[in-house]
C-alpha cells in the first residue's frame, strides 16, 4: 500500500504494526486504491488494474482471487493498520499526549493516503462479509481508543457525545485534505491538528 511517513509510525517503517508485505501485492493494493478512488470500484475492472501494474488480468489472479479479494484486503489493511497504532499511541500514560499522537498519526496517515480514504469512504459496501463485518468491528475499535483517551481528559462526558464528537474529528481530518490547496504538507498538518484539538476540545463544554 501507500508507504506512511516515520511520524506516523512513531519512528518505524509500517512493517512495525503490520506482517511483512508481499511487494508485489502491496505494488497492486497501491494501484487498485489509486483507480478505484479515480474511477469509483464498478468503474474499473480488473484488467484495468492488471494493466496500472504491468500485468495482465489473468496474470493478476496469480496474486488476488478477483476485484472483490483486493478491495476486501485494502479495506482490512487500511483499518488494522490505523488500530494497531490508535492502541499503542493511546496507551500514552498522559491523556492530552495521547490525543496529541493520536491526531498526528492519524492526520499524517489522511494527508499521505488520500486515495485509500476515498476508497474506505466510498466503496465498503462493495467489500464481501465477513470481511466488511470484520472492517466494521475494526472501525469501531479504533473509535474506542479515541473515546477512552476523551474519558481520560474529561470524566463523565456521555458515551454519545463522546462518540459523535470523534467521528465528526474524523469527518474533519479525513475531508479536508482533499478539498484544501495553497498550503504545504506541513502548514496542512498544523492546521489540521489545531482545528481538531479545539473541537474535541469542546466536547467538554
Amino acid at each position: 500500500m501507500t508507504s506512511h511517513p516515520a511520524e506516523a509510525t512513531g519512528g518505524a517503517g509500517p512493517d512495525e504494526t503490520a506482517g511483512p508485505v508481499n511487494p508485489r501485492r502491496a505494488e497492486i493494493l497501491a494501484a487498485a486504491a489509486e483507480l478505484f478512488a479515480r474511477r469509483g470500484y464498478h468503474g474499473a475492472s480488473i484488467s484495468d488494474l492488471g494493466r496500472s501494474v504491468g500485468l495482465t488480468g489473468p496474470a493478476l489472479y496469480r496474486h488476488f482471487s478477483g476485484k472483490e479479494a483486493v478491495l476486501a484486503e485494502m479495506l482490512l489493511d487500511i483499518s488494522e493498520r490505523l488500530l494497531a497504532e490508535g492502541v499503542r499511541r493511546a496507551a500514552a500514560p498522559d491523556p492530552g499526549s495521547a490525543l496529541d499522537s493520536l491526531l498526528r498519526w492519524h492526520i499524517a496517515f489522511a494527508l499521505d493516503n488520500p486515495a485509500l480514504i476515498t476508497v474506505h469512504e466510498r466503496e465498503l459496501d462493495n467489500v464481501p462479509e465477513p470481511e466488511r463485518h470484520r472492517v466494521r468491528r475494526l472501525q469501531r475499535a479504533y473509535v474506542e481508543e479515541w473515546v477512552a483517551v476523551l474519558h481520560r481528559l474529561h470524566p463523565g462526558l456521555p458515551d454519545a457525545r463522546t462518540r459523535a464528537a470523534v467521528h465528526a474529528c474524523f469527518g474533519l481530518l479525513n475531508s479536508t485534505p482533499r478539498s484544501a490547496t495553497g498550503l504545504d504538507r506541513a502548514a496542512m498538518a498544523a492546521l489540521l491538528h489545531t482545528m481538531a484539538r479545539a473541537a474535541l476540545a469542546a466536547t467538554s463544554l
